[in-house]
């Protein structure tokens, strides 16, 4: 009997994880421009506020206005946004909706199954080995109950992201609203680019500069949604543009390159893991755990974020034991009930397929994200033979010193270096070089600075204070006020007694009880905290 009751009990804690693939095609056309009566050849990418992106035969990206196209071009691009519309949001609700219906299902069954159980044993079990069966029908309703309540929590807590990418501050910046937490950087580590890439896998990219700032900044979920069908990192989606961010601010690209292989195991990532792509924009195509062997960040924060919403660790859980099982997606639930992935030195090296709710355009890759701008219009290929020695930012830090073998012979370079727009590549060879010169490229730009938290906090102040109806704040820097991004009143014991994301610089506190209060002030890169005291 009590093999039956085993068998039962273990069938019950491994029925609740499933997983499933799903796929789309791709769409290419000819666009007519009717205000100056020209063709642009090209794939639909994306319409983002009332302008048309296509990428042309050279991986550029056009922009159009959409008024400017023809009436047919204006109602495909309606049809694409509607159709993409369709796979990623009626689609996946409609999913949502039968998943959420078989989960309940699945539950209901399920504690059907295990009071079933217990009926079967008060009947069929003699009372006195009720103490060797009955907790073990108690850990299966643990179990149970403890499995469906963590599927149930997907929410990413804006000062824990915050937390990953501080190490890097200043060559990262970080801000968040409601909806997304932004990340602005150049996308340029601090560690040697390039050096390790094998002779056949070398493109003649070299690492630029991008301006991933302002409006074209990456963009974090701060409300993921968990998908009914997880979309794979395979070699059909995904294989344009990131899927994730690294905490020092470098993207993360699909482990496949566009042609389907393998950009580690085929030796086209440097020793890092990164290289450059077409527009000269470095970035990293497997897990930057290097991250935490270098000391630049600690295992119990996340060396990268998914674009779905949720954490990538290294090899132990953020609690510090090692690394649990992994599933079909390549993480877990974590302790806190909050979904992370994991990043291993084998396929597929970070994320399987997206626990998260993601879009895709029409060319396979993840929206939102920024574009990288390309200066150079040649259509670079892999250099056969060439090994890179090595890579050095020059000594008027504007450019970069490239140099690498060509078959065994050295005296081979690339030279690069920017002034404004106009970017100057000297190409060299063992016997001369030669010179070009880009004048469409774009000035450089800077990632904001944090301003300091003491100079802030010494800065804030709260009145009267005590109080006791209303609390003034005085932040006593222009402008401050506008970037709060929540205030929060905590009790003592840690406990928040009052939260606003819509700040005003007079707060009523008729409703809290007398005692004493912190109050935590959130602003891009800090978090101010000061002592309030009601009574």
């Amino acid at each position: 009997m009590k093999k039956i009751l085993g068998t039962l009990i273990c069938l019950v804690c491994m029925s609740t994880y499933s997983h499933t693939i799903n796929y789309e095609n791709q769409v290419l056309r000819q666009w007519h421009i009717q205000e100056s009566n020209r063709y642009v050849a090209g794939s639909f990418s994306v319409l983002k506020d009332n302008v048309v992106y296509i990428e042309d035969a050279q991986n550029k990206l056009v922009k159009v206005p959409l008024s400017k196209l023809s009436k047919a071009d204006q109602q495909y691009v309606h049809q694409k946004v509607a159709n993409i519309n369709a796979i990623n949001t009626t689609g996946v609700n409609q999913n949502r909706a039968s998943s959420s219906i078989f989960f309940y299902a699945k539950f209901i069954g399920l504690m059907s199954l295990l009071v079933a159980l217990l009926v079967l044993m008060v009947k069929k079990v003699e009372r006195k080995k009720w103490s060797y069966v009955l907790p073990s029908i108690l850990v299966g309703v643990g179990m149970t109950l403890f499995s469906f309540t963590k599927k149930m929590l997907t929410t990413t807590d804006p000062v824990l992201v915050n937390a990953a990418f501080q190490p890097f501050v200043p060559n990262v910046a970080t801000s968040w609203d409601n909806t997304y937490f932004y990340v602005e950087s150049k996308g340029i580590p601090s560690h040697t680019m390039m050096v390790g890439i094998s002779n056949h896998g070398w493109q003649q990219q070299v690492p630029i500069p991008q301006c991933y700032v302002g409006s074209n900044h990456w963009s974090i979920p701060l409300n993921p949604v968990l998908a009914a069908t997880p979309i794979p990192i395979d070699n059909v989606h995904f294989t344009r543009g990131a899927i994730a961010i690294a905490a020092n601010g470098v993207p993360i690209f699909n482990y496949h390159t566009n042609t389907g292989v393998d950009s580690y195991t085929d030796g086209q990532l440097d020793n890092f893991g990164g290289h450059s792509g077409r527009g000269d924009d470095y970035h990293y195509h497997i897990a930057p755990l290097h991250l935490y062997t270098s000391g630049q960040t600690t295992t119990n924060l996340p060396c990268a974020y998914s674009f779905d919403g949720f954490p990538v660790y290294g090899s132990v859980e953020p609690d510090g034991s090692p690394m649990l099982a992994l599933d079909a997606n390549h993480g877990h639930l974590g302790s806190n009930g909050v979904y992370h992935y994991h990043g291993t030195s084998t396929a597929p090296y970070m994320i399987g397929n997206f626990v998260g709710q993601v879009t895709e355009d029409a060319t396979y890759q993840l929206i939102p994200q920024p574009a990288a701008h390309p200066v150079r219009t040649e259509n670079w290929t892999p250099l056969v033979g060439a090994l890179i020695t090595s890579l050095v930012p020059n000594g008027t830090n504007n450019g970069y010193n490239l140099t690498y073998t060509l078959n065994g012979v050295s005296g081979y370079g690339i030279n690069y270096v920017w002034n404004g727009i106009v970017y100057t590549f000297t190409y060299i060879t063992p016997t001369g070089s030669t010179t070009t010169n880009y004048n469409h490229g774009f000035a450089q730009c800077q990632i904001p600075l944090a301003l300091e938290a003491f100079s802030i906090e010494s800065q804030i102040k709260l009145y009267p204070n005590p109080a006791s109806d209303l609390l003034h704040i005085d932040f006593g820097i222009p402008d401050l006020a506008s970037k709060v991004q929540s205030f929060a009143i905590y009790g003592l014991k840690g406990d928040e007694v009052m939260r606003t994301t819509h700040f005003s610089s007079t707060i009523d506190i008729k409703n809290l009880a007398k005692g004493i209060y912190m109050v935590k002030i959130q602003l891009p890169n800090n978090l101010i905290t000061k002592r309030l005291i009601i009574n």
